[in-house]
């Protein structure tokens, strides 16, 4: 039997905000990068919104490669709502939210997408990755993220909003996971905070 997104997180999570709060990051990147950068579509957002909510739940098996018990717990119990191909495919953006890149001749289950797909995933994992860096306090402290986009020297400038003046911002962890993102959309990128 297929479990929901929502299920799937209620069986496995630590009820915690964290993933909520990436999922909000999450959107809040996709829509400036898909205004700015590339436009991404529907199907992409709920592929992102799903894999934002589940990309921890391999804690409940292990913390060490969470990210690939997330995966194989994505796939074991499917996604009610989704196609396999769907489902497979946010198996591996959850599976890509930490730890080593994308390999399509070492990652069975990338390496077995087409060209299109692995974009894909690249871009919505890094999006991913970078919100998961984000959010490292128990309650968000960003209330909206802006891009800019440099196209003449391809660099899009990430711009933090705080809730208030005096949320303290820890950006360590987001420049440290931002790799893929710049992979998924050949970008570099900066990240800054709006005072």
């Amino acid at each position: 039997m297929k479990l929901t997104v929502q299920e799937l997180l209620e069986k496995f999570s630590n009820k915690t905000s964290h993933p909520y709060n990436v999922q909000k990051l999450s959107l809040m990147l996709f829509e400036e990068l898909s205004k700015k950068v590339f436009e991404m579509d529907v199907s992409h957002k709920k592929l992102l919104e799903a894999a934002a909510l589940l990309h921890d739940i391999g804690y409940f098996a292990d913390a060490k490669s969470h990210n690939k018990h997330s995966q194989a717990l994505i796939v074991e119990y499917g996604l009610e709502g989704f196609s396999k191909h769907e489902r497979d495919m946010i198996a591996c953006i959850c599976r890509y939210h930490r730890g080593s890149l994308p390999d399509k001749n070492k990652h069975e289950l990338y390496g077995s997408f087409e060209k299109k797909d692995r974009k894909t995933i690249k871009r919505l994992g890094g999006i991913i990755r970078l919100a998961d860096g984000l959010d490292k306090a128990p309650h968000s402290l960003i209330s909206d993220i802006k891009i800019n986009f440099d196209r003449e020297n391809n660099i899009i400038e990430i711009i933090l909003i705080p809730v208030s003046l005096s949320a303290s911002l820890e950006i360590m962890p987001a420049v440290r996971k931002r790799d893929l993102l710049e992979i998924g959309f050949k970008v570099q990128s900066v990240i800054k905070i709006s005072r």
